[in-house]
């Protein structure tokens, strides 16, 4: 008996061993980041070939599940972060600083920060089906004036970061004026939903004619549906700027492999896996790698963005003067 049981063990050896030293890199992820079709699965993969280590990631929102959790958090990285989000972020004082130099000449805005790390963004804009929209409006006055009976679907920006930041990209352009085109383009929503795939869905099933999403959108239907019927609308006053973010939560362990995913963020693997799989912009790969398709998508002419203070001092006033205009 006793040497079945040593034999055993020794044949286990291995595997407990293994065990005890392969280390868990747990980040906190939206749902569709690490959905079966989303970018998730192939940083998996990637990261782990090269970090003899187990990836482990948690859905949800990465920022509600930190603040709810504080210092107790199980989180080494937070992945999918919004912009518009940061002060709140970094305010918690649960982040820590990046510890290495990048330059991302992809993005169109200046972006400088020791705690937030772009990987991806695109340009907030309606989708909208061209056999049933022709000659769309090129400006929000135009849209919210058009007489053409057709709808919109759009995000609550108390739930949805794209609708945050399309309540920001209005208000930056008409300020004191944007409760009136609020007021006006009200008629034309259909229905305001607590999030994106919700409402890309009943875009998609014919539910209405337009929807909130980013000009990235239009390559997904092209590029993996060969679909030419939903094009994004370019508007003439710009485009607001979105981008999304990791950043490494303060922990004394883990810290040399949480750098290590940090920094695999900018390769070019990690990059080349973000157009088909997140259907956005890479921030540190050149458009000649770009999938062919996406360096035909339309850019407008002028990019809007807000810094964060910027962001947090009109956000608040934004959200409340849309609501009002919505439920008047």
């Amino acid at each position: 008996m006793i040497i079945r049981k040593l034999i055993l063990y020794l044949l286990l050896l291995p595997v407990i061993c293994s065990a005890e030293t392969t280390s868990v890199l747990t980040i906190y992820a939206p749902d569709y980041f690490i959905s079966e079709w989303g970018p998730g699965p192939k940083i998996e993969e990637a990261f782990e070939k090269k970090c003899n280590c187990d990836l482990k990631f948690i859905s949800g929102n990465p920022l509600s599940k930190l603040m709810l959790e504080g210092k107790s958090t199980t989180a080494d990285i937070l992945i999918g972060l919004s912009s518009d989000n940061t002060l709140k972020a970094r305010q918690l004082n649960l982040l820590d600083n990046i510890n290495f130099d990048f330059s991302l000449p992809q993005l169109p805005i200046n972006w400088k920060d020791s705690t937030f790390l772009p990987f991806d963004w695109s340009y907030v804009a309606f989708i909208f089906d061209n056999t049933k929209i022709k000659n769309p409006p090129k400006t929000f006055i135009e849209l919210a004036n058009d007489p053409r009976d057709y709808k919109i679907i759009i995000q609550d920006p108390r739930t949805s970061p794209s609708g945050l930041a399309l309540v920001l990209w209005i208000k930056s352009i008409y300020g004191e004026e944007a409760f009136d085109v609020w007021s006006k383009l009200s008629s034309k929503i259909l229905t305001v939903t607590k999030g994106w795939s919700e409402s890309y869905g009943m875009f998609t099933s014919g539910e209405a004619e337009m929807v909130l999403s980013f000009i990235t959108s239009e390559a997904y239907h092209k590029i993996a549906e060969n679909d030419n019927t939903k094009t994004a609308l370019i508007m003439d006053e710009g485009h607001y700027v979105y981008v999304e973010l990791a950043a490494k939560v303060y922990k004394e362990e883990n810290q040399d492999l949480s750098n290590q995913f940090m920094e695999f963020i900018l390769t070019q693997e990690f990059q080349k896996i973000i157009p088909l799989y997140n259907w956005s912009f890479p921030v540190n790969l050149s458009e000649e790698n770009w999938p062919k398709g996406f360096q035909d998508l339309p850019k407008p002419k002028k990019s809007i963005f807000l810094n964060e203070e910027n962001s947090a001092e009109i956000k608040n006033f934004a959200i409340e003067e849309w609501l009002k205009a919505m439920t008047k």
